[in-house]
């Protein structure tokens, strides 16, 4: 099996280089080496895989990546997180959504049957997940007020009755609603992956990751997530902070399984991905108290964390997967139990620092 992963030096990306390398693939890696989230000094790839260094925003580039012609593509590469806002607009767009239509029309290029395209999507797209009125016991959608987020009132609330909703797990067909440009540049990139998939003959599959964690996050960087933000804290004997209050339900899931998950997307029948989205999570919600009170009892133990009652806008308040989708299609169950997998953390498996970055 030949393999070409776009942002293949990045921290999804590494890990599906070295599983499909321990599988026996044979692995091609596209990456920019953005510096917004890279050190100056790459990382070591395994043996035997061929680094193209170039932004997966060339043709030149795309061409040289996809010869030989690979069986599978993961396209990793993008630019990510919640960024500064409506200036990085054009770059979600150019980066997450014209890139990836260009690397589709590629693939239906190099000849039949096209490369299977696996694309890493987010949770994200959804903004809030799913929730029910526990009084009217239907469905709501949750929109958060200003105002009640200034009063410190976070949990949305029933649009008919008022009282507080009760947050469940999100299935893939809950109706996205996505809170930031980044989100809405995800969401974009998913349809448009997946209908350019259908009109060219490219088998095309989305991947929803939720919260990924481990070895090589980014440290200090604009586009950490909340753990690798929490370590950074710590690796500075800062005590981390917590938007709201930190009750906010998420799905914390090892990127070693994210990595698991993409293979099998890879392996599995054509028509049973084509076409297809499918949540990446263990479909066991956790709190982010419980996430930062964990690192900061096992690592900072003299800190504590501050929870000063302030909100971001855009933030969803809870979101966790429903994974019965992956399991009963792909055969997909997370293997990286969250105790487990939250005590092998270390300040010191992280991504070196970038420059300029912020670690607050």
């Amino acid at each position: 099996m030949r393999a070409l992963v776009t942002g293949g030096l990045g921290f999804v990306g590494s890990a599906v280089v070295r599983h499909a390398v321990e599988r026996g693939w044979n692995v091609t890696t596209l990456d920019s080496l953005d510096p917004r989230v890279h050190a100056r000094e790459p990382p070591r790839l395994p043996e035997g895989v061929r680094w193209i260094h170039g932004d997966i925003d060339s043709d030149t580039t795309i061409g040289q990546a996809l010869e030989p012609r690979p069986d599978v593509v993961f396209h990793q590469a993008a630019l990510v997180g919640l960024g500064q806002g409506a200036q990085d607009l054009e770059e979600y767009i150019r980066i997450n959504v014209l890139a990836t239509a260009r690397l589709a029309r590629a693939l239906a290029r190099v000849g039949a049957p096209a490369p299977r395209l696996v694309l890493a999507s987010t949770m994200a797209i959804f903004g809030e997940g799913a929730y029910t009125c526990p009084a009217c016991h239907e469905p709501r959608d949750a929109k958060r007020q200003g105002a009640d987020l200034a009063a410190g009132r976070w949990d949305p609330i029933c649009s008919e009755c008022g009282i507080p909703l009760v947050p469940r797990a999100t299935a893939e067909s809950h109706p996205p609603q996505p809170g930031t440009f980044y989100a809405r540049s995800k969401l974009l990139q998913e349809q448009t992956a997946i209908e350019l998939g259908r009109e060219l003959g490219v088998p095309t599959v989305a991947l929803r990751y939720h919260n990924v964690y481990g070895p090589w996050m980014p440290r200090n960087s604009l586009y950490s997530g909340v753990t690798a933000a929490v370590l950074s804290r710590l690796a500075e004997r800062k005590p981390p902070t917590v938007y709201e209050d930190g009750r906010q339900l998420r799905d914390f899931i090892h990127v070693d399984d994210v990595a698991r998950a993409n293979l099998l997307a890879a392996e599995a029948p054509v028509d049973t991905v084509d076409g297809q989205a499918f949540h990446v999570a263990t479909g066991e919600p956790r709190e982010l108290r419980e996430l930062v009170e964990r690192l900061t009892r096992r690592l900072a133990p003299d800190t504590r964390p501050g929870y000063p009652g302030t909100f971001r806008p855009g933030d969803a308040r809870h979101i966790f997967a429903s994974v019965s989708k992956i399991s009963r299609e792909l055969g997909f169950r997370a293997k990286v139990r969250f105790e487990e997998g939250i005590d092998a953390l270390d300040p010191g498996m992280m991504r070196p620092p970038v420059v300029g970055g912020d670690s607050a």
